[in-house]
């Protein structure tokens, strides 16, 4: 066997995006695409040209989390996003209304995505969030594989079985070479109106001693609050709240960081780690 038999096919930018940022669970019902709507929102806010692609095709929230329903329109060969709170989205909601459920196989869902990345008109994006399905199946490899990445955020939250599957969300992206830019633990604690008592419903600090155990940065503690819910389903994420409004503060910090180990990993380099 010759030695470019290993060699992975070449990983073709997209044009006129800096930065492609994953972001993956282990499993679903962690809040993956909450963090990422609230994450596009807060980078736009802080000035950043910013897109999200919901590349969940099963089950897409986005158009709802994001308040807009209506169906992009193409000029050309080249699909035009959808804009909201200054961030381009296209998902599969615009193209696939309503409650029908899609049942493709796996090609077909590579095609689709596929055109999600070289098909749509981003423009020039300084980020582009890209809400994974959950799990650590091929669709998600296979747009891991496909476009440079400059690293990807894993959700979890604090519960065992939650974490259990957060690493094996590392793992994958330890082995296709993808940086880890760190971990979320979303649903972290809760506040109690009444008394403003924490109250650590899915347990405490598993996030943070998971990130440290596979030395991972750990990026932010999103507490469980009904306001968050309320907003993505108004369509009025809490990110766009003021800075002093302690909902938007978590995702306003949780972008600051993320930006921060952006230009950390850029001015690294290329990482050469390899985990079996």
């Amino acid at each position: 066997m010759g030695p470019h038999a290993h060699e992975e096919p070449p990983k073709l930018p997209i044009e006129g995006v800096k930065h492609l940022i994953a972001v993956g669970s282990g499993k679903g019902g962690v809040g993956k695409t909450t963090i990422s709507v609230n994450l596009a929102v807060a980078l736009a806010g802080l000035g950043c040209k910013t897109g999200l692609l919901d590349a969940d095709v099963y089950g897409p929230n986005v158009p709802l989390m994001m308040g807009i329903r209506e169906a992009p329109y193409a000029i050309g060969e080249r699909i035009q996003p959808l804009e909201r709170y200054g961030v381009k989205l296209m998902s599969m909601g615009f193209l696939s209304p309503g409650d029908k459920p899609l049942i493709w196989r796996g090609p077909m869902l590579h095609s689709v995505i596929q055109q999600f990345l070289r098909n749509v008109d981003w423009g020039e994006l300084d980020y582009l969030i890209v809400d994974l399905p959950p799990g650590t199946g091929d669709v998600q490899l296979s747009l891991i594989q496909s476009a440079p990445m400059s690293g990807a955020i894993v959700v979890t939250t604090p519960s065992d079985v939650s974490l259990e599957d957060a690493r094996k969300a590392v793992m994958m992206f330890r082995q296709v070479r993808v940086e880890l830019l760190g971990i979320v633990e979303n649903m972290s604690y809760l506040i109690c109106p009444h008394c403003n008592e924490r109250i650590d419903v899915f347990s405490h600090g598993g996030g943070r001693k998971t990130a440290e155990e596979m030395g991972v940065t750990f990026l932010a503690e999103i507490a469980l609050d009904p306001q968050v819910r309320v907003g993505g389903d108004t369509g009025e994420p809490v990110a766009l709240r003021h800075s002093d409004d302690r909902h938007a503060a978590d995702f306003i910090g949780l972008a600051g960081r993320v930006m921060e180990r952006v230009e950390q990993s850029v001015s690294r380099g290329p990482s050469i780690e390899i985990t079996d």
